[in-house]
Formats: structure tokens, sequence, C-alpha cells
């Protein structure tokens, strides 16, 4: 019953994809006269809401400036040989502030990278959004970095709460450095972070991400990810080999192949795993469609092959609102 389901899921969206109305959505016209009203309407309250927050502690130009807010809502199915068939809704939102001060935003987040478990639940979406909830919101005050990456190492430091009881006070740096090298098309690219949360302790984490394009629809990136928790307390690093390509205007597709290990002093591989991320811009870059297949190769289970499909349906409101008919 549950792999019929899946199916009928996946024929329904292929279906989707393949229709042509018109250049800019896979929608009937029902459906966008439908649906175009009540985004513009949330749209709408995104922005206000944020640049009135932003005007009453900054100043006005608020009303003009860039705006980074968004509300996300998703519709995740997930199949995979081990717990077969689940569904699972999901709200992201992150509140931006950009002229509080110069400088420095307040920033209200629902899904920080500190909330994200370990290199193997990020790889693999085992990290389910019922077991992030809305404890892992975080509110406080990031001062941005002045400096030109390409130059220089560009920092910025941060402060706040964990939004939960009682309340869980977090500090955390951050440093983004990207090279050209030399006179070739390769780029070198370094993102590296240090925090700490009063009840999870101190963590690290460090991805260094080289890539190059090999025609103007392919791109190839070796991306390399260090991490350490303190909850886990255990060095976690993983190798991936990816190729991005761009399908359409409309549509791209991801192919990885990633190795994840841990521990330094007795460093050993836990998993190896393939996958396809195609993602299609189902309505105007506001409805999109994400499909990904799996495969796994766990060391915990003798290295037998695992499968896995998910499914995301994603609606985008944004605080930079661009109305499209």
């Amino acid at each position: 019953m549950r792999t019929s389901y899946l199916a009928a899921t996946l024929a329904i969206f292929a279906g989707l994809a393949q229709a042509q109305h018109d250049d800019d959505t896979d929608l009937p016209r029902w459906a966008v006269d439908k649906m175009t009203p009540m985004h513009d309407a949330v749209s709408h309250w995104v922005s206000n809401t944020s640049r009135n927050i932003d005007g009453f502690f900054g100043t006005d130009d608020s009303l003009h400036v860039e705006n980074g807010s968004y509300l996300r809502l998703s519709q995740e199915l997930e199949w995979n040989d081990t717990e077969n068939f689940s569904a699972e809704s999901a709200v992201r939102f992150r509140l931006d502030l950009p002229t509080t001060k110069e400088r420095l935003r307040l920033i209200i987040e629902s899904d920080p990278e500190e909330s994200q478990g370990t290199l193997a639940e990020q790889g693999s979406n085992r990290l389910r959004t019922d077991q992030r909830g809305t404890g892992s919101t975080v509110i406080g005050l990031s001062r941005l970095g002045r400096g030109d990456k390409t130059r220089e190492w560009d920092v910025g430091v941060g402060a706040g709460v964990k939004f939960r009881l009682p309340l869980d006070p977090y500090a955390r740096i951050t440093g983004e450095r990207l090279w050209q090298l030399d006179e070739s098309p390769w780029q070198l690219a370094s993102y590296n972070r240090a925090s700490w949360f009063n009840e999870d302790g101190y963590s690290v984490r460090s991805k260094w991400d080289l890539g190059r394009p090999l025609d103007e629809h392919r791109h190839l990136r070796f991306v390399t990810n260090v991490q350490w928790q303190e909850t886990v307390d255990t060095l976690e690093y993983s190798e991936a080999v990816e190729l991005n390509q761009i399908l359409g205007r409309r549509s791209v597709i991801r192919y990885a192949v990633v190795a994840v290990g841990q521990s330094a002093s007795d460093p050993r591989l836990h998993d190896y795993y393939l996958l396809s991320h195609y993602r299609r811009n189902l309505h105007r870059e506001l409805l999109f469609l994400d499909v990904i297949p799996e495969l796994h190769f766990p060391r915990e289970q003798d290295y037998e092959p695992q499968w896995g499909l998910t499914l995301r349906l994603e609606v985008l409101f944004r605080g930079d609102l661009v109305v499209r008919r």
C-alpha cells in the first residue's frame, strides 16, 4: 500500500514536471489562480512584518534595502529499506533586520546548522523534522564581516538564545574565504564556524569546497567536511565528489558520491552513499519539487545496500516580494 502510494505520488509529480503551460510554470491555470492571491498575501505579511520591526529598531531605510527574511513550508515523503514510508511537514523561517544597526543584524532562524545533527544524519536526511522541532529556533544578534572574501578572511560573530525553556544562550564565530587558484578556473571556498550552546556545549565545523565549471551547464566540486560536537564527542569527516548540471531554465540535478567517517585516533568509514538530487522550479520561483534517490552502504549493516527515496514539495514566501502573475 505504501509503495503504491509513493508510486502514485511520483507519477503525479512527473506529470507536473512535464507540463508546459507556459515558460515559467508547470501548473494549470486554475491552480495558479488559486495559489497566487494566497501566496502574495503571505509574502506581503512576511515583508511588512520584517520591515516594520526593522524600522522600529533601525532606520527608515528598512523600507528600501534588501531583506533576507523568508518563510518556507514543505511537505516531505520519504521511503527507505529500514523505516519504510513516512511523511513529514516542516516550517522554516528567518527574520532579517538589516538596518537595526550598521553591520549588526537581528536574526531569528528556525533551522540553524548547529541543530542539523551528525554528518551522517545530514547526508542521508535521517534527522527528521519532528526531532528538530521548535526547540531549535534561535534568536540573536549577528555582526557581519566587512572583508572581501577573495582578498581576506571575512569574519562574523553572533550571540543570542535558543528559544526554548529554559532559554539556552549561545555564541558563535564564523570565518569565510574564497581563493581563485592562479589563472585556472578552479576556486577554493572555505567556511568555518565555532559555536557554543549552554545546553549542548561546543561544536566546530569546517567545509572546504574545491570546484570549477566544466562548461556552461556543468560544475564539478570536491567537498570536504570536518565536524566535532561535544555531545557526540568524536571527530567526523566526509568527502564528496559532486557533479551539478543545469538541465534547463527551471531544472537542475546533482550527482554525488560521498564517504562519511569518524574518529581521529582510529579513523574508519561508516557509510558510503550515492545520490542524485533533482530540483524543479514548478512555479515562478515560489513552488519547488525535490526528488532525491539514494543508495547507502552503511558499516553497521555490513555494507549491505539500502535504498532510499525522498520527495519534497516546498513553498517559499520571501521578505523581498516580487509579485508574479
